[in-house]
């Protein structure tokens, strides 16, 4: 069984939907695992989410390529989870849900606390915004 073939199968059996590239190491060498995933991306298998960061995909009604099984910001929560960044909600998610504001989310922010992050995640034109834990000044909506 190559190991192609083997990394599907392990895709199929896991209950998360995000994985790491750290992950498969145990399945071969850095440039065969990096080759192997390049072909399940290509077989619309997973979808690459960012450097080493890929997720299990599904098959689009409307146009038939390739995308997430779930929405990007599960996706970037659960990557950034695994990656060891604690998460919180965004301010404008907060607010949202403190009835302080009826405005839907439209961006995509994730508060990672005191952390800086620098790695991008997302999806198509969909990507992830981040911010740090800063003192807000009370504003009356």
């Amino acid at each position: 069984m190559n190991l192609e073939n083997r990394l599907r199968i392990a895709v199929g059996k896991r209950a998360s939907d995000v994985f790491l590239r750290s992950e498969f190491a145990k399945f071969g060498s850095e440039a065969q695992v990096g080759r192997a995933l390049r072909k399940l991306v290509t077989d619309g298998v997973m979808v690459k989410l960012g450097v080493g960061v890929y997720a299990k995909a599904k098959r689009s009604v409307l146009s038939g390529n390739a995308i997430p099984v779930q929405s990007v910001e599960i996706l970037a929560e659960q990557a950034l989870k695994k990656m060891g960044v604690k998460v919180y909600p965004s301010t404008i998610v907060e607010d949202y849900n403190a009835g302080r504001t009826t405005q839907l989310p439209v961006v995509t922010a994730i508060n990672t606390g005191n952390r800086r992050i620098a790695r991008k995640l997302g999806f198509g034109k969909k990507t992830v915004k981040y911010e740090n834990n800063r003192p807000r000044s009370e504003k009356s909506y």
